[in-house]
């Protein structure tokens, strides 16, 4: 059977050229997620990018999806009984980590403070500020954007970098150490940064519940750029308002967006950005996407193993 690719990436310039030549005798159809028609869901047996989940189900022949994103959760019960899915995990990653950092710098710095101010004429020293220098990092959630944000906080001095993960397989760039996730309540306590990148699934939904977040250390900053149905957003509100956490930043909500009425919005400590430290407002985390799918595809072609398979 003759293989049909669809491809719904962000193409620019030559970059189609080259998955014709990576599958020259394949059809190659093209397409967006706002415009697929359902005759070309019918035809596919490859899609490579981000078809919306309720269509996938109408591409009957298909046999491999290659996700435009990190996460691939939207996908689970629409694939068709024995399709491949594979994920763009690790193309963002520098992005996400920059915003992550850039956020925590703004918040040891008061900046959200500053620019309340700003906005209010306001001309008024705001008191003592942190640093990252000899900070104790917990990265909750020790993959691709955990690895690139530990990375970061090193070269900024940061004293020690301490990565969770489920499955421990050994060292990792950027952190000190590696340890399960089950020691989680052993290093909130110690820990002056707390950044969570995780997925949403069943062991990670409320992972940081109340008790939790105030196991954190006095005067500590909380991030969180993976889920948000990870984080107990009431007790995060609590925390900050009675001055036990120093600020928090969040570029993930449940749900989202945030309602308008949240008391999140109002929280002076708190930076809220909607969900962009991702996705493509980096032409770098496009091309990083668009090369990752070609290499997959090449790799399809030769019968090796594809990365990022999603078991």
């Amino acid at each position: 059977m003759q293989e049909v690719i669809l491809n719904m990436l962000p193409l620019r310039g030559d970059e189609r050229l080259a998955f014709e030549e990576a599958m020259p005798d394949a059809v190659h159809l093209y397409a967006r997620r706002s415009n697929v028609t359902e005759e070309q869901l019918s035809q596919a047996t490859i899609i490579l990018g981000w078809p919306k989940p309720e269509c996938v189900p109408k591409a009957r022949n298909l046999k491999w999806l290659q996700s435009l994103w990190a996460g691939t959760e939207e996908y689970d019960g629409y694939l068709p009984k024995g399709t491949w899915l594979t994920s763009a995990a690790g193309c963002n990653s520098r992005g996400v980590a920059e915003h992550m950092i850039a956020s925590l710098l703004a918040l040891c710095r008061k900046l959200p403070l500053y620019r309340d101010n700003q906005q209010n004429h306001v001309w008024k020293d705001m008191g003592d500020l942190k640093t990252l220098t000899g900070a104790t990092v917990l990265v909750v959630g020790a993959g691709n954007i955990g690895s690139c944000f530990a990375g970061l906080c090193k070269a900024m001095g940061a004293g020690q970098t301490i990565g969770l993960k489920r499955t421990v397989t050994g060292p990792m760039d950027g952190f000190d150490q590696v340890e399960s996730i089950s020691t989680l309540e052993q290093w909130l306590p110690v820990a002056d940064v707390v950044m969570l990148s995780l997925p949403h699934s069943k062991q990670t939904e409320g992972l940081m519940n109340a008790e939790n977040i105030f196991r954190m250390k006095q005067g500590a900053i909380l991030l969180s750029c993976g889920r948000g149905s990870v984080l107990d957003q009431e007790a995060l509100a609590d925390a900050l308002c009675s001055g036990h956490l120093w600020g928090a930043a969040l570029d993930v909500t449940e749900p989202e967006p945030l309602p308008s009425e949240h008391r999140l919005w109002d929280i002076p400590n708190l930076l809220l950005t909607p969900h962009i430290a991702g996705g493509m407002h980096l032409d770098m985390t496009r091309v990083n996407c668009v090369q990752l799918a070609l290499e997959n595809l090449k790799r399809y072609t030769g019968g090796k193993p594809l990365k990022n398979r999603v078991q």
